[in-house]
């Protein structure tokens, strides 16, 4: 028996379709055929090196760094506009830089704001050759049910299923795919 459970074996339905939801695309998730589906991703059982559902937490270090770079653009945003307005930029008594003022606040909020949202459940697959693949539902427990039915169909051949979860939310073409290393990747053509 190989893979591909045979040469004449039938294509397995058709995805439905894609709906849009509150918390992102919504994209079915299945096993089938000892292939693993993501959307239109495919990802061969035997390739997944790990499957985890986890609820992940902020990077406070990278908040930090696009916090400076964003003060940085900033400073040098006031500084352009000061010498192109021939030192007119400061107004208010005693010549207060409210401009810089203005365009510090911004870049925090912008650059902090993720911080202070709640820890989101995320399912992470992750095959051999580095790529990860990224989902995400509201419920940990649902996440962690998905986790144990795809490492339960790696060593079942027999095992197929279906779910309904959500795109990670980080870009609008499909599910999150990070790839790594490689001679020659260029990522996926669109």
């Amino acid at each position: 028996m190989n893979d591909t459970n045979g040469a004449g074996a039938p294509p397995p339905p058709p995805f439905p379709p894609q709906q849009p939801s509150a918390s992102g695309r919504s994209l079915v998730l299945r096993v089938s055929r000892r292939i693993l589906w993501i959307g239109t991703v495919a990802f061969p059982l035997h390739n997944i090196t790990m499957v985890e559902a986890f609820r992940l937490r902020t990077d406070w270090g990278a908040a930090l760094l696009r916090a400076l770079k964003g003060l940085l653009g900033a400073v040098v945003l006031y500084v352009v506009i000061n010498v192109m307005s021939g030192g007119e930029a400061s107004t208010g008594e005693n010549g207060n830089p409210a401009l810089i003022v203005v365009l510090i606040i911004a870049v925090l909020f912008v650059a902090f704001k993720p911080l202070f949202e709640p820890a989101k459940p995320v399912l992470v697959v992750q095959v051999a050759s580095g790529s990860t693949v990224t989902v995400t539902l509201p419920n940990m427990d649902e996440l962690r049910q998905i986790a144990d039915r795809i490492a339960y169909a790696i060593d079942n051949p027999e095992a197929e299923f279906t779910a309904v979860v959500h795109q990670y939310n980080t870009n609008n073409y499909g599910p999150v795919a990070n790839l790594n290393g490689g001679q020659g990747n260029t990522g996926f053509k669109l």
